[in-house]
């Protein structure tokens, strides 16, 4: 057989070692809690789901619908965005409805970058941030974040040190694995920076609305100037607790969501219409349930942050996102990720994700999930206590 190129530059998938031993253990009895993978695990809100159900009842709706997504839809969307960030777009060029984010983010790589563009990636980051592009041909430049760093400070080191000069930048806040925020003056800064390098800028918030303590994500749109080198990518699947539903959606600079609605019209005619129709019932419906699953989120972060603190596991209160970031124990960090969580794994019943498997600057790093009860975050704290204490 040929050799695929592409399929070469994929690494290993880390975690599947992770889940390998997670599935061989439960196959044995054992009661694994799992903090993995970021799949909420409550339902969807009811009026979202009747919404769906009704619109599936109508044969109209079962043809094919639109690859940019329906008007109505993209209105929703825009809508949103002026609700919460008092940004006005425009539903017919500034919005384009994708399946998922992560499906989008990944056309969109297709879309605007040629073999050997150089893109400018976080690391650690969500995986689709760098290996979309990497599908796609292009190369990256990481750019290290996480606790302690001046993540500006080194966005402008990348591009000052890398040639050819960057074409794109990819932030993502609240971040993914890191659950760090930034503030307006961030982006402001961000903006004036692409413009003088002539850089894109894309932005993913999928966590927008999964924040704590008060906090308020701001949007990169909010900035003046920001549309002419920045689009924003956002999920429902964390806010509506919808991650099956596969909707999600890109606003911003006219001329990069033309690239992705081109792109996307050779490739799909949209998700599946009632999808799309409920979709519109989230975002203009009331809000009432993304603030219970905000305050689901915070009480459980309440409770496992108050748990590790208690056994000497100082990780950071996260400000935002379902996940916390923690700094794997001392005893513990020359075995890196991977095998400190797989030694967890064994030894208390407890699944995390390794910080190497979203880059090799998370190899002192664990993410673990807000994703289990706070009857089963106690279970699993009782777990790592008895196995630390008896280390």
């Amino acid at each position: 057989m040929p050799e695929f190129e592409k399929i070469k530059r994929l690494p290993p998938y880390v975690f599947a070692a992770v889940n390998q031993l997670k599935m061989e253990l439960r196959h044995q009895g054992a009661d694994i809690i799992d903090f993995g993978m970021g799949n909420p695990d409550q339902a969807t809100p009811q009026h979202i789901v009747d919404k769906l159900c009704e619109a599936a009842q109508d044969g109209r709706n079962h043809r094919y619908s639109v690859s940019k997504g329906i008007l109505g839809l993209r209105r929703a969307i825009c809508h949103w965005y002026k609700n919460k960030f008092d940004v006005d777009l425009d539903p017919e060029t500034e919005a384009i409805v994708t399946i998922g984010s992560k499906e989008g983010l990944a056309h969109l790589a297709v879309a605007i970058t040629s073999p050997g563009d150089l893109i400018l990636s976080p690391n650690p980051a969500y995986p689709i941030h760098p290996y979309g592009f990497i599908i796609a041909g292009a190369d990256i430049r990481s750019v290290p974040i996480g606790p302690g760093r001046d993540f500006f400070a080194e966005i402008e080191a990348a591009v000052r040190d890398s040639w050819p000069r960057p074409k794109v930048l990819v932030v993502n806040f609240p971040s993914n694995p890191t659950a760090e925020v930034v503030d307006l003056d961030f982006y402001g800064k961000v903006v004036d920076f692409a413009r003088e390098n002539d850089l894109i800028v894309i932005s993913d918030i999928a966590y927008a609305e999964i924040t704590f303590d008060g906090y308020q994500c701001p949007s990169i749109l909010q900035i003046p100037g920001a549309r002419d080198v920045a689009v924003e990518f956002y999920s429902l699947s964390k806010t509506y607790n919808m991650p099956g539903w596969r909707i999600g959606f890109m606003v911003g600079n006219q001329e990069v969501v033309a690239a992705l609605a081109k792109i996307k019209s050779y490739l799909d005619y949209g998700t599946f219409q009632p999808l799309q129709i409920a979709a519109c019932a989230a975002l203009n419906g009331s809000q009432d349930c993304v603030q219970e699953i905000r305050q689901m989120y915070q009480d459980r972060r309440d409770v496992l942050i108050k748990g590790m603190h208690q056994m000497g596991w100082m990780a950071e209160k996260p400000k935002a996102s379902m996940f916390v970031w923690a700094e794997i124990p001392e005893p513990f960090q020359a075995m890196g990720s991977l095998e400190f969580s797989k030694l967890l794994l064994k030894e208390a019943g407890v699944a995390i994700s390794p910080g190497v498997g979203f880059g090799s600057e998370g190899d002192r790093f664990v993410r673990i999930a807000l994703i289990e009860n706070e009857h089963r975050t106690r279970q699993a704290l009782r777990g790592m206590r008895q196995f630390f204490n008896g280390q």
